[in-house]
């Protein structure tokens, strides 16, 4: 028996939107699913360079010291490989004081010689030297991040007091929870027994020597950790000598050079990333000029 044509249209009207909701819904599976494909493919830096050993790491060379180059410091983490199964290539899954190694602070030199007259040294994976060695006195800006981890020697902290004092200026990055902070406090008190770390506001120098860094009140990056849900609010703190001269900055809850890391992500906060750059900078600037 023939239907009637009002009813053959009905069907017609619910077959079409059917067909246009599956459809929809592959459309958004395949977009959902080119994105995550894309996360992937640039989660890390793009930049194709050969993985480095931690038993491999290459002599520093003498001549960097004729220009400005950005020196990490290394510390012993071998008592806590077993609990936390990183390896021994340097980076991002390698020792913890390898963290964000080399395209962060190759990044951020390619940014200084775009903003400013300084002269860094291209292209080159970061020298990195430990607190007690000589070669640190070469270099006036030093980087030192995740010291939560930190064990340092006697000679290692009479280093690092002297390099300070001598002039050297020290940033330390990417750590996070009480814990950490008073493991960082302990060995500064060893190294400084007559200063005091104190926490810095906007108006000091150092947030305004070439950029003029409006907040320094930042989104959280960090949970509580631990089962914790409380986030962990950046904070800047200090240390500086008998005139007044900081000669450490410390970001704590905070890892200002993943920012520098991934600036080549197009999934990275581009306004986060360049105040990351901005802070960046301001820090090589300052210990330039003080």
């Amino acid at each position: 028996m023939n239907q009637q044509p009002w009813r053959l249209r009905h069907r017609w009207l619910l077959q079409r939107r059917w067909l246009l909701l599956t459809i929809t819904l592959l459309a958004l599976c395949l977009l959902t699913s080119f994105a995550l494909a894309q996360r992937g493919r640039h989660r890390k830096p793009t930049m194709d360079l050969p993985p480095v050993n931690e038993n491999g790491i290459p002599k520093t060379d003498p001549n960097w010291s004729g220009r400005f180059t950005f020196v990490r410091i290394r510390f012993d983490t071998s008592q806590y490989a077993q609990y936390y199964g990183y390896n021994n290539f340097l980076g991002d899954g390698g020792p913890p004081w390898s963290h964000d190694y080399p395209v962060a602070s190759r990044h951020l030199m390619k940014i200084m010689t775009e903003l400013s007259k300084v002269e860094p040294t291209l292209d080159i994976n970061e020298p990195i030297l430990t607190f007690d060695d000589p070669m640190l006195f070469k270099f006036p800006f030093a980087y030192l991040c995740e010291v939560g981890f930190m064990n340092l020697s006697e000679k290692e902290i009479a280093g690092m007091r002297e390099y300070l004092l001598r002039g050297g200026f020290l940033l330390v990055d990417d750590f996070r929870t009480p814990g950490q902070f008073q493991t960082l406090q302990y060995h500064v008190k060893k190294a400084f027994p007559e200063l005091e770390l104190k926490k810095l506001d906007v108006s000091h120098p150092i947030f305004n020597c070439f950029f003029s860094i409006k907040t320094i009140d930042l989104n959280p990056i960090y949970g509580g950790g631990f089962g914790s849900r409380e986030t962990q609010n950046p904070e800047f703190w200090g240390l500086e000598d008998e005139t007044g001269r900081l000669m450490m900055i410390i970001n704590y809850n905070y890892d200002v050079s993943d920012f520098w890391q991934f600036s080549d992500n197009p999934f990275r906060p581009i306004e986060e990333t360049n105040e990351a750059y901005k802070f960046g900078v301001n820090y090589i600037i300052y210990a330039l000029t003080h």
